[in-house]
């Protein structure tokens, strides 16, 4: 077949590489010229899921490798503190994998073709365009946080020598510090309530340094049973654009990811593709349940207990997945924020 890629983000520039010593002739495309191909949002991650990831493509994770964490440090609105033990969270220099999976590849930049142009090229036109979602149809109801970031370098000492977040009351989303080596950080937050920009640029204030990039997007927290169709004629969403992102956490890189792996068992039959995603992201719904409630101050403690109680035990069984220790006490403050 002929196939094409749109966007080169984690998904899609995964995508490619996955795709790129297949028997397919595979195009990749970017709206963003060369010079302005960026990476949106923080560069948190699980070293052991990206280990796996960049094996497939015969890739050393390492090579990209910029912080191991220890330990997260959480502030509530409360003022309760308490860290999290972390077993895997890193940060990681995303944007140049992104660059490294695709660098080898057919990518044309610069140009975002319309849909009918692609229909009479391409015998599949693949889907990783993110929050855009620019070649699928409308959803029905999406549901997003807006998010705003900033690169900051530190000459006099960073503030926190590990991650650091506060969740927002209500759940409404949270404050990041990711560490990016000895002097950098990146700073951000994402929250429904929009004080994000607000809380950014008060930690700014507060402990100073100097923005080297500004970045902002929403990201999409519409799990994937709500964000059907999967696929329409020719085309097939993979990633963010059909909701991959795990809504407490806001963390959509692995979950892109494993999208991509299980297109690749799928990508002849779009009907099995369809309930091979239902199957792997069918806990989703209940994150995101839970997580609009809070946001919406419907939240009933009894009648999410079902929810609470899956959840939990879905992150305690996949620790490692999450890249931290999973007690039912620190998850419970989260809730009752």
């Amino acid at each position: 077949m002929k196939i094409a890629v749109m966007g080169m983000g984690v998904a899609g520039s995964y995508l490619m590489a996955r795709l790129k010593n297949s028997e397919h002739e595979v195009v990749g495309y970017e709206r963003m010229p060369t010079e302005r191909h960026d990476s949106i949002c923080a560069w948190g991650t699980i070293k052991e899921e990206l280990t796996n990831f960049c094996k497939k493509t015969g890739r050393n994770f390492d090579d990209f490798l910029i912080h191991d964490g220890k330990e997260m440090h959480v502030k509530m609105n409360d003022n309760v503190k308490f860290d999290i033990g972390l077993k895997g969270l890193c940060t990681y220099n995303k944007l140049g994998l992104i660059k490294d999976f695709i660098k080898d590849c057919n990518v044309i930049y610069g140009k975002a073709p319309r849909l009918e142009e692609l229909e009479k090229e391409y015998d599949m036109i693949v889907d990783c365009t993110g929050f855009n979602r620019s070649y699928l149809p409308k959803m029905e109801q999406d549901f997003y946080l807006p998010t705003y970031e900033y690169k900051v370098e530190y000459e006099n000492g960073v503030p926190y020598d590990d991650f650091y977040i506060e969740p927002f009351p209500g759940m409404s989303g949270y404050f990041w510090y990711f560490p990016l080596g000895e002097n950098y950080a990146h700073i951000g937050a994402g929250d429904y309530n929009k004080n994000h920009i607000k809380a950014t640029d008060e930690f700014l204030k507060k402990h100073g340094g100097k923005v080297v990039a500004t970045k902002g997007r929403p990201i999409r927290l519409a799990t994937p049973d709500r964000c059907k169709p999967y696929y329409s004629g020719k085309v097939v969403g993979v990633g963010e654009s059909i909701g991959t992102v795990y809504a407490l956490l806001g963390e959509g890189i692995i979950p892109s990811m494993q999208c991509v792996n299980i297109f690749m068992e799928n990508m002849h039959d779009f009907k099995a593709y369809e309930k091979a995603i239902e199957k792997h992201y069918s806990v989703y719904a209940k994150v995101f349940n839970f997580v609009r409630a809070k946001i919406h101050n419907d939240f009933n403690f009894l009648k999410a207990l079902p929810d609470f109680i899956a959840i939990f035990r879905y992150m305690k069984k996949n620790e490692d997945r999450f890249g931290m220790h999973i007690k039912i006490g620190d998850l419970l403050k989260v809730a009752k924020a």
